[in-house]
């Protein structure tokens, strides 16, 4: 009889409070919630401030499937279904800002990543603490200007006239006469990709050459040992080091793949380029605002939406199935 008492488990109140997450095996009770109580106060602002501007506004997603006039009150609206989406994905102008900004976004994260992990490596090989700071100031103060101004500059600087891009390609040799940069279409995704690297290349660079600095120094030790070179070194031992922090930027810049821009497109694009500086963005703020079709423009925001948290899961998933970091 006492071997059999022995057996059971006792439960007593203590453990049914208690719960523990099989995964990262941490007991979850209140007295853990009540010793955490200023982090938990700490974190209401910013609860409230994601109902009230992220959760709350999607109360406006109705106005897709209606048929939406502003004078008239909630009960008056006309239902429409799917209509909106019908004639979202035939019309042509729709496929057309959707091939803009695809385009766009690709180009900005291919080129983003790049000239940043770029930038780290070389910044990481710098030794005069002092050159390198410069460096890294001027490479992210850009950052820090609206794009109001950073279109201007851009502009300025592809003028015909005394654009400084004109002036530098035909002291070079490389054009004959001065390029109108901003008139032809086919150059405007260059320029938006161009533009992008010089305003967020530091910005990005930060992350990663924090990324280098946990890289264990034991590892280079060992690669000069091995009588590794400094290219050799990058290779081998730094990109490997700062993979896991590149897997997790690309995961969540695969959801903003949608997220071409909207203020650099607006600004430089003009009726002479506008096949091809048009992006979503751009087209909910046409319709939605400009000629008050305010059910295909929220049907045109919530198609961005669905299709960037999709794309999220997608690649967490593959990033889960490969072995790499993931966000959950």
């Amino acid at each position: 009889m006492s071997d059999t008492v022995l057996d059971k488990p006792v439960k007593t109140q203590k453990t049914r409070q208690r719960r523990v997450d099989p995964e990262i095996g941490v007991s979850l009770s209140w007295k853990t919630l009540k010793t955490q109580k200023q982090l938990i106060f700490m974190s209401v602002p910013i609860a409230i401030y994601l109902i009230i501007f992220n959760y709350a506004p999607i109360w406006g997603w109705i106005m897709a499937f209606q048929n939406y006039r502003p004078a008239l009150s909630f009960g008056k609206q006309e239902w429409v279904g799917l209509q909106q989406f019908k004639f979202l994905f035939s019309d042509e102008t729709f496929m057309m800002v959707l091939r803009n900004t695809i385009a766009m976004s690709f180009i900005n994260l291919v080129l983003g990543t790049v000239t940043a992990i770029g930038l780290a490596l070389l910044l990481n090989e710098i030794k005069v603490k002092f050159f390198k700071r410069i460096v890294q100031s001027i490479s992210y103060l850009p950052h820090f200007l609206s794009w109001v101004i950073a279109a201007g500059i851009v502009a300025t600087s592809l003028s015909i006239d005394d654009g400084i891009v004109n002036i530098i390609l035909m002291k070079l040799h490389f054009i004959k006469e001065p390029i109108m940069w901003l008139s032809e279409g086919k150059y405007f995704w260059g320029i938006v990709g161009a533009s992008n690297v010089w305003k967020e290349v530091g910005w990005g660079t930060i992350i990663y050459l924090a990324a280098i600095t946990s890289i264990d120094p034991s590892l280079y030790e060992a690669a000069s040992i091995d009588g590794a070179k400094r290219f050799q070194k990058m290779r081998y031992v730094t990109l490997p080091g700062i993979k896991a922090t590149f897997v997790i930027l690309l995961i969540m810049n695969i959801g903003h793949i949608l997220d071409a821009g909207f203020e650099l497109q607006y600004l430089l694009g003009n009726g002479l380029t506008v096949d091809w500086s048009q992006t979503i963005d751009i087209f909910v703020v046409k319709y939605g605002i400009s000629m008050g079709n305010y059910s295909l423009a929220t049907a045109a925001g919530i198609f961005k939406t669905i299709v960037s948290v999709i794309l999220v899961f997608i690649a967490n998933y593959i990033a889960k199935r490969l072995g790499e970091e993931r966000l959950v």
